[in-house]
C-alpha cells in the first residue's frame, strides 16, 4: 500500500492516525492537562511532530505506533510544565541545600484532619445520610484513585446519583468541621 520513507506516504499515514484515532488522543491528552485548551495545543503538537518524522520505526501498519503516540503527549506535557514552572533538577539529590527544615507540624495537622474527616464520615453511617456517607467513604476515604464513573458502574447506580449523593456529604462536612482537606 505504501512505499517505505516518502513523505507522501508519511502524510497518509498522518491523515490515518488522525481519522482512526483523533478522539483517543484529545481524552488522553484531556486526562493529562485536566484543560480542553492545553489538550488540543498538546494533540497538535503530536501531529506536527509526526508531520516532520519520516522514521519507520514510529510505523505500524497503516498509521503510527499509537503507544509511541500518546508517551509522546505524557512527555511534551511533563516537560512544558517543568519549563514553564522553570524546575531545576539535579543529577544527585545529596549536592541540593534545603531551605527550610522539614515542618512535622504541618504533617500532623493534616494526619489530624484527615482522621477527623473519617471519624465525622463514619458518624453519618447511623444518620439518615448512611448510604451518601457509605459512597463518600469508598470514593474518597477507600479507593481514591477511583473515577466516579468507576464507583457507579460498581455500586450500580447512575454518575448523577453518585455525583448527588457525594457532594451532599462534602456540603455537610464542609458546613460542620473546619477542615484544609474540604
Amino acid at each position: 500500500m505504501f512505499s517505505t520513507g516518502s513523505m507522501q506516504e508519511n502524510s497518509d499515514r498522518l491523515d490515518v492516525l488522525y481519522r482512526k484515532h483523533h478522539k483517543l488522543f484529545m481524552g488522553t491528552a484531556y486526562n493529562i492537562t485536566k484543560n480542553e485548551v492545553w489538550a488540543e495545543d498538546l494533540v497538535q503538537d503530536l501531529y506536527v511532530y509526526l508531520g516532520e518524522q519520516s522514521r519507520e520505526k514510529l510505523w505500524y501498519k497503516d498509521s503510527f505506533n499509537l503507544l509511541y503516540c500518546i508517551n509522546f503527549l505524557q512527555t511534551r506535557f511533563l516537560n512544558k510544565v517543568k519549563r514553564d514552572k522553570k524546575i531545576r533538577y539535579t543529577a544527585d539529590i545529596k549536592d541540593n541545600i534545603v531551605d527550610s527544615e522539614y515542618n512535622v507540624e504541618f504533617d500532623e495537622k493534616l494526619d489530624r484532619a484527615y482522621e477527623q474527616v473519617i471519624v465525622e464520615v463514619r458518624a453519618l453511617h447511623n444518620t439518615n445520610m448512611w448510604t451518601s456517607s457509605k459512597l463518600y467513604e469508598i470514593f474518597w476515604i477507600t479507593n481514591p484513585k477511583m473515577t466516579l464513573k468507576e464507583l457507579s458502574e460498581t455500586i450500580g447506580i447512575s454518575n448523577s446519583t453518585s455525583f448527588i449523593h457525594i457532594k451532599k456529604v462534602k456540603e455537610y462536612l464542609k458546613n460542620n468541621i473546619e477542615n484544609p482537606f474540604l
